[in-house]
């Protein structure tokens, strides 16, 4: 693997003045594909969705996979190791109870028994299936890296959409009318088991694990997740700050570095709500398919950054002097981006640019 475990000093360093607005740079997280493995390819095909693998696949053979892909990429900048268990945006109400259906290249999940909300109620059930998998996956991870590849949080989902999980998406619109009282209790009971979930994954993380990022790996030495609720494209923004809000604010209080994820143009309603939360430390903005690009947004970009908040974009390269060029700065931007390594002459022109 194209990494040394003394590169995660500087990974740490850099990315604490980054969340403290102390780092005069963006982070940039370029990853280069193609390079050479030095190893034999496994046989075990590569899904993008974990709970792909029938759960004969032990832990160990998954973990080669990813082995074997994170040694066929070369690391520049602020980038680094690190694997994703992703069953599906979430998961946690697979781990409570609920149905996890592979479709063709998505996960969904649906209750095995559909309940009026006022019978709803939410356990932390660490006999759950999906639960222990994922922690046999992170299990056999640690053991065979010991700490030099990051582990990502698997990605439990925001609270709404796991309740919409038990009580699907229309029928939860209407209790948001007829019965408030009993979303907010289910809201808060998610909550809860929300970081029961996070805390038990972590307890198994660390310190092991370099440090902690979320199903978007921006790196953290404090607790971070990236929160999200895509159910609320289809509400008002006063029952935004209803319903989703309270939750909201409550976890990012709870999280040293949290980010949101806004998610498409209906979300856009929400921004200036979301903006007020203190402790809310930055935003993910994905105009989502069939919408303009990431540079075509300059008005958003400058909302989020007049609000004092860091900003996160997975773009192309190509798009990323414009948005900074429309910004007056890179600071306070955090880039996702890869590149095939036969552009790593230009993947070190832009990095060597904005001083990485």
């Amino acid at each position: 693997m194209n990494f040394t475990a003394s590169r995660w000093d500087k990974i740490r360093e850099d990315s604490d003045k980054w969340w403290a607005g102390e780092l005069k740079r963006p982070l940039i997280q370029m990853r280069l594909n193609g390079a050479d493995p030095g190893r034999d390819e496994p046989a075990l095909p590569f899904h993008s969705f974990t709970s792909f693998y029938d759960l004969d696949v032990s832990a160990e053979a998954i973990v080669d996979r990813w082995d074997y892909n994170l040694s066929c990429c070369k690391f520049l900048g602020d980038s680094f190791p690190s694997v994703w268990p992703n069953f599906g945006a979430g998961v946690m109400a697979a781990m409570m109870g609920a149905n996890l259906l592979n479709g063709d290249d998505t996960v969904w999940f649906n209750p095995k028994e559909e309940k009026e909300i006022s019978d709803l109620s939410f356990e932390f059930d660490t006999n759950n299936v999906w639960f222990n998998r994922i922690k046999d996956i992170y299990k056999a991870g640690l053991e065979r890296w010991e700490g030099l590849v990051q582990f990502d949080m698997t990605d439990l989902g925001g609270n709404l959409d796991i309740l919409s999980s038990f009580r699907p998406s229309e029928k939860l619109l209407l209790d948001l009318y007829d019965f408030p009282d009993a979303v907010k209790r289910m809201t808060w009971e998610a909550h809860e088991k929300w970081f029961s979930y996070y805390g038990a994954f972590n307890s198994l993380l660390q310190p092991v694990n370099p440090g902690y990022t979320a199903w978007t790996p921006i790196f953290s030495t404090q607790p971070y997740y990236i929160l999200q609720c895509d159910f609320c494209y289809m509400i008002s923004p006063d029952m935004f700050d209803e319903f989703v809000k309270p939750e909201l604010a409550a976890a990012c209080k709870r999280l040293t570095n949290s980010f949101y994820h806004l998610d498409g143009p209906g979300q856009l309603a929400h921004l200036d709500s979301l903006l007020t939360i203190d402790e809310l430390k930055g935003v993910q903005w994905i105009p989502g398919a069939g919408s303009p690009l990431c540079d075509q947004w300059p008005e958003v970009y400058r909302k989020i950054r007049d609000a004092g908040k860091l900003i996160q974009i997975s773009a192309d390269v190509s798009y990323f002097d414009t948005i900074v060029e429309q910004l007056g700065s890179a600071e306070g931007i955090v880039l996702m981006t890869s590149v095939n390594i036969n552009q790593e002459a230009e993947a070190c022109e832009l990095l060597a640019r904005y001083g990485v």
